[in-house]
């Protein structure tokens, strides 16, 4: 049955601020909530909010009705930068969940009670009972992000796997390196993984952009570009030039203007958690103990031994609590934070590499006070600078919002998408698990899972957060869904709040059992000239997606409701799940299904106008997905039906305000 609770999401449908702009520390704004006539009808809301530590309850009025459904209305003061929030409901004929306390069962009422009951709405969803804080709504007083990075589509590049140019056959062989011609297989274990080079440049990005415009593609995020010792580039030798292999500075400053011709803004990727073992810093850090360099690592006392990532010997860790790094990394005018977003190459901003790890060793917790650091950095340099960080786990505690605007997170949307569509995929790694690869769950577990770790973030925060199905530290959707998951998967990542992320060559099918196997060299021609694109060589082309990846990169722009809309569910049961993305102006339903299915939507979540909008052809399909009306006469009730996994988006009219 049909998803009918009482919903608030913190959306603009939701929050409105009584002074104009962002929401600053003191302004007062207005909090509403929607409760289902079938429902209720509640007869006292409240919104809990907690001020300096201490729980307040401000009393809602009424605002009206529409559609169904009762709309209330509180003003709750912005007391702390991140302010806390949920709804209580006083219900006097009470219930169980959505079941009217008239409902009869077997000749009984169910779930009737004697008196009043309440109901808590927090962002995890309806609970009869109190509930922690830590799931209440969020809303925050700190700068926002620009608003190109929660309105755009984003594709990843692994610069050595991309394309070759004309002058990539100029460049000299690393001595670390095994050359590989651009049809070699990929090596996804072992020391190979990181030492098989095949010599794609910047170049060879500048001249395949318009393929990225195609898709539409409007923000490119490149992995590391930095000079370093492997394919990966993460373990950077020095932050002060482009690798050579790559192009050099130039390539940088010529990929850039070509990028932003075409609208494209360009992220970089730091490491801001290590350097390199064989990194300038490092090398006097190892050769010197008395030297300045040394305080930016971790040495044992008799400097025989030292920190790393993951006890990698060639990523060894900055110590935070120096000074100097500190200045050398971030705050100085020509800082490594600093000087790459600036002429020449003017950057777009960064995406932190293990932004959750960066500061952090033991007992020592530098973490946010980094973040901080990094960000005031980024935003005096450029307001209209985006930064994100790597978070592989649970995110949200250290992703406010104060300094990274948004997450590379897998936990609340990709690793539960992978579980909804896996298949027998017994030998892939799944995020690092000891798990033999994703557990099959159904769509109840997938929503319960998303709203569980998606609960943490602010509304500002989950529109920034990076929608992946996978990315050069994964395996491949392809890999791990059943056939045709990609295609329904990625109508989630581009449609639920965030912004979706392709991996070079998602468009194209490729398939991976781990990051490093994932990382195939995309379907081009060995070699193209700068400015013309390289032709697609067919026999390497999995599955060609890229019409369907256009459709959904077209339809972000043109339907506000997908970057700016709330988001309700209203549906999820075994194989399928349904969604609205939501404004007072416009909306989109959402259908994905890995199965066979039909689901009946009535007045009870859809008003008339958007239950006859169901009837018209959705903007975009995959699979066979159809509708059709529900009941004897008139639209008493729209079927949605799939035939095998599919998917589908409708147009649906807007959600407006009760009049008052």
């Amino acid at each position: 049955m049909p998803i009918a609770l009482p919903h608030h999401d913190g959306s603009s449908l939701f929050v409105s601020n009584t002074a104009p702009g962002p929401v600053s520390l003191g302004d007062t704004v207005r909090l509403r909530v929607r409760v289902p006539q079938g429902w209720g009808p509640a007869s006292k809301v409240w919104v809990r909010s907690v001020q300096d530590g201490e729980p307040r309850y401000d009393a809602a009025f009424r605002l009206g009705s529409a559609d169904g459904w009762d709309w209330w209305e509180a003003a709750m003061l912005v007391a702390n930068p991140v302010a806390k929030y949920r709804f209580l409901l006083e219900v006097t004929d009470t219930h169980d969940d959505g079941a009217a306390a008239d409902t009869p069962t077997g000749g009984a009422l169910v779930g009737t009670t004697v008196g009043r009951r309440y109901w808590n709405v927090n962002a995890q969803g309806l609970f009869a009972r109190d509930v922690s804080d830590s799931a209440d709504f969020r809303l925050t007083a700190f700068a926002p992000a620009p608003e190109w990075l929660g309105k755009g589509t984003m594709y990843q590049i692994f610069p050595d796997r991309f394309a070759r140019s004309t002058q990539a056959d100029g460049h000299p062989t690393p001595d670390w390196a095994i050359v590989c011609s651009w049809d070699t297989p990929v090596v996804g274990t072992g020391e190979e993984a990181s030492t098989q080079f095949y010599g794609g440049d910047l170049p060879g990005i500048t001249g395949n952009l318009d393929h990225l415009k195609e898709l539409g593609v409007d923000v490119l995020y490149l992995t590391p570009f930095f000079p370093a010792r492997s394919n990966h580039r993460y373990d950077a030798s020095t932050f002060d030039s482009v690798d050579p292999l790559l192009g050099g500075d130039q390539a940088l400053v010529d990929l850039v203007e070509a990028a932003h011709a075409r609208g494209i803004r360009v992220m970089g990727d730091l490491t801001a958690n290590h350097s390199g073992a064989a990194h300038e810093w490092f090398v006097k850090a190892l050769a010197d103990p008395g030297s300045e360099e040394a305080g930016y690592y971790y040495f044992s006392p008799d400097h025989s031994s030292y920190e790393s990532w993951w006890g990698v010997p060639s990523l060894p860790k900055f110590n935070w609590s120096s000074e100097a790094l500190r200045r050398r990394f971030v705050t100085d005018h020509d800082s490594v934070v600093s000087r790459w977003l600036k002429p020449p190459f003017n950057l777009d901003g960064w995406r932190i590499d293990v932004g959750n790890m960066t500061g952090r060793l033991g007992s020592v917790d530098l973490n946010h006070e980094v973040a901080r650091l990094i960000a005031d950095r980024v935003r005096e340099i450029n307001p209209n600078a985006a930064l994100l960080a790597e978070s592989t786990s649970d995110a949200a505690p250290d992703v406010t919002g104060e300094h990274w605007q948004g997450a590379m997170t897998y936990s609340n949307l990709t690793r539960p998408l992978w579980s909804w569509l896996a298949k027998d995929a017994p030998n892939v790694n799944f995020f690092g698990s000891p798990q033999s690869g994703p557990n099959r769950i159904s769509a109840e577990d997938f929503l319960a899972t998303h709203q569980d770790l998606a609960a943490g973030f602010s509304w500002a925060v989950r529109q920034n957060n990076m929608n992946a199905l996978n990315t050069h530290d994964t395996a491949r959707a392809a890999t791990v869904m059943v056939d045709g998951g990609p295609e329904a998967g990625a109508v989630l990542t581009f449609c639920l709040p965030g912004v979706p992320v392709l991996f070079a060559g998602d468009e194209f099918g490729f398939e991976g059992f781990n990051g490093e196997d994932s990382r195939t060299p995309m379907p081009w021609a060995e070699s193209g000239s700068e400015g013309k694109p390289a032709p697609v060589v067919d026999h390497r082309v999995v599955k060609d997606l890229r019409s369907v990846y256009a459709s959904l990169g077209r339809l972000r722009k043109e339907m506000p409701a997908l970057t700016e809309g709330g988001v309700r569910w209203l549906h999820a049961e075994g194989d399928a799940m349904i969604f609205v993305r939501e404004t007072m102006d416009s909306s989109v339903l959402v259908f994905v299904s890995r199965d066979a299915a039909q689901v009946v939507l009535d007045d009870s979540v859809l008003s008339d106008a958007q239950l006859r909008a169901l009837l018209l052809p959705p903007l975009h399909h995959s699979g066979t997905v159809a509708s059709a009306t529900a009941g004897p006469s008139g639209v008493e009730g729209v079927c949605l039906r799939s035939k095998g996994i599919s998917a589908g988006i409708w147009a649906i009219p807007g959600t407006p305000l009760p009049l008052h």
